[in-house]
């Protein structure tokens, strides 16, 4: 097969994957509702700037984009997101009064990757400049833009070295539709993305997550757990663990009651279907557990608290004497370890923290984060907290300090946005 030959009959080959795979997702419970837009995408407008938001990480990023946009002339910005929660984002983090009112913002479903679904897109919107967020990466999506000799930006960009190994094995398929710039959230993310799109230019920016957190100075809050947890009493919670945890979980628990008894553990699973059968296991395990909502009083004594109840977690934060953040004890990705950190409480991962690698070694020099080297070494730390929780004010000072000086990636996209449309408008 030649070379002028390869993308045209890639694409024949990958059409028939999507008509045949089309039947299966009509059925799908999440995608019924919108499959008829997804793959008849002619309901999209025309727009200058396209920005695609695969899910709510990425939709949180295209809010703090569109904020910090102050285009001298109007322009017409089309918002696109593949998932019902980004939708549910883009559409009520943006209202009229925070963004330019030169700005004219359209939200809609993005279509799907199917070639057909993807050139009536393209040929529909019509875009100068295509805003990919992190690692929106799409074959069809790409090929149609290049034909529509739009400019592709890839913005926040981050790889994994798993997805890099696999983007390089067909890399000479990616290469003839590259973006025309990446700006990558880190050092290793650039390099990984110059190793797949080598005749790509390739900066760092910082990561726009930094954008969107601040530092709290007060503790305390009004939270349901406040309700019925005793100030007398240290509290200790256990955020987002998974179910591969679970049983490192529990020997830290049996650890933390030997050496300090007298306090509350509080436990919240990262997904709430663990709830009966980690309950279960703490029962098994001599351990005896209550569920948050069976709990109707102030309790005053030690007690092991399964919270059994969504939205409550960072609220519950702010009232720990020490934070255990999971998915870090297995190669799982780690959580977010920063909301309790910008409280200024003492916060403890485990060795796994591939997924939030972006925030930087640097956070531990803060004295607010401890990475440990296994479920021993975090127990240890945490009860040394217990006994001495040391200047949380220094703490909040040391974390407000680190993410001040990691934003303003929001600025440097929305610069490099116009910028590009500024140099491919019609």
């Amino acid at each position: 097969m030649t070379k002028s030959a390869f993308i045209p009959n890639f694409f024949k080959f990958y059409n028939i994957l999507w008509d045949a795979a089309l039947p299966f997702l009509k059925r799908h419970p999440r995608l019924a509702p919108t499959f008829d837009r997804r793959i008849n995408p002619v309901h999209l407008q025309p727009a200058d700037i396209w920005i695609q938001a695969a899910s709510a990480g990425e939709a949180y990023l295209a809010v703090s984009i569109i904020k910090a946009l102050k285009p001298d002339r109007p322009v017409t910005i089309l918002l696109t997101t593949t998932t019902d929660q980004g939708m549910e984002i883009l559409t009520q983090a943006l209202s009229p009064k925070e963004f330019s009112p030169r700005i004219s913002l359209g939200v809609d479903i993005f279509p799907f990757d199917s070639p057909k679904a993807m050139n009536i897109a393209v040929k529909t919107v019509n875009p100068a400049v295509m805003v990919l967020l992190e690692t929106e990466l799409w074959p069809a999506h790409l090929y149609a833009l290049k034909k529509n000799h739009t400019t592709v930006l890839l913005i926040n960009g981050r790889l994994s070295p798993k997805s890099s190994r696999n983007y390089r094995l067909t890399k000479a398929l990616w290469r003839s539709f590259a973006p025309a710039r990446i700006l990558a959230i880190s050092t290793g993310d650039a390099k990984r993305f110059s190793q797949v799109f080598s005749h790509t230019p390739v900066d760092t920016m910082n990561n726009i997550k930094f954008d969107r957190m601040t530092v709290q100075n007060t503790i305390g809050k009004a939270s349901a757990l406040a309700a019925i947890v005793s100030r007398e009493l240290p509290l200790s919670i256990f955020a987002s663990f998974r179910r591969q945890e679970e049983t490192q979980i529990i020997d830290m628990i049996k650890t933390l009651l030997e050496k300090v008894p007298n306090q509350i553990i509080a436990l919240f699973p990262r997904h709430m279907q663990r709830i009966e059968p980690f309950l279960k296991k703490l029962n098994k395990n001599g351990l005896k557990g209550h569920k948050g909502s069976q709990i109707s009083s102030v309790l005053t004594g030690p007690a092991i608290i399964l919270w059994d109840k969504f939205g409550d977690l960072h609220q519950a934060y702010s009232h720990a004497r020490v934070v255990f953040v999971g998915g870090s004890l297995a190669p799982l990705g780690g959580q977010n370890f920063m909301e309790p950190a910008g409280l200024g409480i003492p916060t403890i991962i485990g060795p796994h923290w591939q997924d939030f690698v972006w925030v930087g070694k640097e956070i531990f020099n803060t004295g607010t984060v401890t990475r440990c080297r296994n479920r021993q070494h975090a127990v240890e730390t945490m009860c040394r907290y217990l006994v001495k929780s040391g200047n949380q004010k220094a703490r909040i000072d040391a974390v407000s300090h680190y993410i001040l000086q990691k934003q303003g990636g929001a600025q440097t996209a929305a610069d490099t946005i116009w910028a590009s449309w500024e140099a491919n408008k019609p």
